[in-house]
């Protein structure tokens, strides 16, 4: 039996499908968008060329496409699941690249406009905590009291050595003082973490997810390293042909990362989901239902749940 406080099914974590059927009582589909923003790291700003591992598409390989509105975009994906969920609600997704680098002028014209489309309760807005000022800051806190916002934020690790390598190009600090800058204003915020950095040990990955679980945060996207074609990262790998956890060694980390994890911080994501037709490594990647088969299973077999180990916030 599954005694797990959060959840509605036989899972042992606590899922963003669940957290949005108590909040919405609807089913609940963020539509990915691209809204064609650059990347303080790809211009010169703080870095070139990106972090080593993102593809040219800016981690937006499921966003729209960019030549398209974004009323296309977001109606191309809507349709589609109101074939199966006819009452269905939507979150925008800002995903590709920086989606706070601009003047809060073009950031109020983006935004305001997926949130006109009908049946849109929120929208999720991925971005940097180097990329938004304080006017930006301001309008977030306003446009917070009137949708539901989630603002998602790339930590990646907190090794910083591995922060240089991967060209993160921004500071533990300059992150963590941006979610406390988003909590005074009660907006909510989502991390991404990545499994599989080159050279990271087990215990470093465990160690992101123990410092995530100090701060007050609200969700966390976890993913595994996706070694994509024509990509900085590709050509270390070719070199120095880095360790790359092999399917077991993940679900193993991801499970014993979810024991530390505060049952109340809702899993946005537990695996990768790259493009197949890009992805070098690792190939199980692809089998996304069979990793998320198989992480269930483990924790069943272990007995264990998501905060079983978590130390409380302070």
């Amino acid at each position: 039996m599954n005694n797990f406080i959060y959840s509605n099914t036989n899972k042992r974590y606590h899922t963003l499908d669940y957290f949005y059927k108590q909040k919405f009582h609807s089913k609940v589909f963020k539509i990915s968008l691209n809204a064609g923003f650059s990347c303080p790291n790809i211009d010169g700003t703080v870095g070139y060329g990106g972090c080593i591992y993102c593809s040219k598409s800016g981690s937006g390989e499921f966003a729209g496409n960019k030549e398209d509105s974004l009323e296309k975009q977001f109606n191309t994906i809507k349709n589609i699941m109101l074939r199966k969920w006819p009452n269905g609600k939507f979150i925008g997704y800002f995903q590709a690249r920086t989606n706070t680098y601009a003047d809060v002028a073009t950031l109020k014209k983006l935004y305001e406009k997926v949130l006109s489309f009908d049946n849109v309760i929120g929208l999720n807005i991925a971005t940097r905590p180097d990329a938004i000022s304080k006017e930006c800051l301001d309008y977030l806190e306003e446009l917070n009291k009137k949708t539901y916002l989630t603002i998602e934020l790339g930590l990646q690790t907190t090794n910083e050595k591995t922060a240089k390598l991967i060209n993160r190009c921004h500071t533990l600090s300059c992150f963590e003082n941006m979610v406390k800058e988003l909590r005074k204003r009660n907006i909510n915020v989502v991390v991404h973490i990545i499994n599989g950095l080159p050279y990271e040990t087990k215990e470093d990955m465990l160690n992101t997810v123990k410092y995530l679980n100090t701060l007050d945060i609200q969700g966390i996207k976890i993913h595994m390293l996706s070694i994509l074609k024509d990509t900085p990262l590709e050509k270390l790998y070719q070199k120095e042909h880095f360790k790359v956890l092999t399917k077991e060694e993940y679900i193993d980390i991801v499970i014993s990362q979810l024991e530390l994890l505060r049952p109340e911080i809702v899993i946005h994501r537990i695996t990768g989901d790259p493009d197949p037709k890009e992805l070098i490594a690792p190939t199980w990647l692809i089998k996304k239902f069979c990793v998320l088969n198989d992480i269930d299973k483990e924790m069943v077999r272990r007995n264990t749940y998501q905060g079983i180990k978590a130390q409380k916030k302070d």
